[in-house]
């Protein structure tokens, strides 16, 4: 099962680091800015860093970014990278990339939030509760609204995932909030 807080997911090295990723896959490119002291565009961070393989071993991850809060503070000079997060981040926001190993799935899990699933390499498929599916290819993106659904690799291939997700007030059905569902 996927980790409740997510800790594989934190660059061991520093800026510059350019090993492949743990699933084979290249490295990747985080470019960050901000601004000077006379409120000027700048850039204020470049690293190449790898994802790395979570405890359960189905995945890699590398977090990318968090904001404590939505809408998000561009006030806060905190490198959102260095920001606790599980999952999703109570309160605010997160940016990850996953890459989902060949034959290999998530546990099913819902969680409170808007999720962006953008597949930028090879092919997912997504399975809801009920046992519906869908297979979102290269290029793909996926809207995910607070939904029960686990995800799996059925190729041959890496596939790799930028998930954004924004934390949302629980579904409700008939006036009652679905649970929260998430791996441990």
């Amino acid at each position: 099962r996927w980790p409740r807080a997510v800790r594989g997911d934190r660059p061991a090295g520093g800026a510059g680091v350019s090993a492949l990723s743990d699933s084979g896959l290249p490295p990747i490119q985080r470019v960050v800015t901000g601004h000077d002291a006379n409120g000027r565009a700048v850039f204020k961070s470049e690293d190449v860093t790898p994802t790395r393989m979570i405890p359960s071993g189905d995945a890699s991850f590398l977090l990318v970014w968090t904001t404590a809060t939505v809408p998000a503070d561009n006030n806060d000079e905190v490198d959102g990278r260095h920001r606790e997060a599980g999952l999703t981040l109570e309160g605010g926001s997160v940016i990850r990339v996953v890459d989902m190993l060949p034959g290999k799935q998530s546990p099913m899990h819902r969680t409170n939030s808007i999720d962006y699933g953008i597949v930028l390499e090879g092919e997912i498929e997504l399975e809801l509760d009920d046992g519906a599916k869908r297979t979102v290819r290269q290029g793909g993106i996926i809207v995910q609204r607070g939904t029960n659904h686990l995800w799996r690799n059925t190729s041959d291939k890496v596939c790799r995932i930028a998930f954004i997700l924004i934390e949302a007030p629980a579904y409700l059905h008939d006036g009652v909030s679905l649970p929260e569902d998430k791996p441990h």
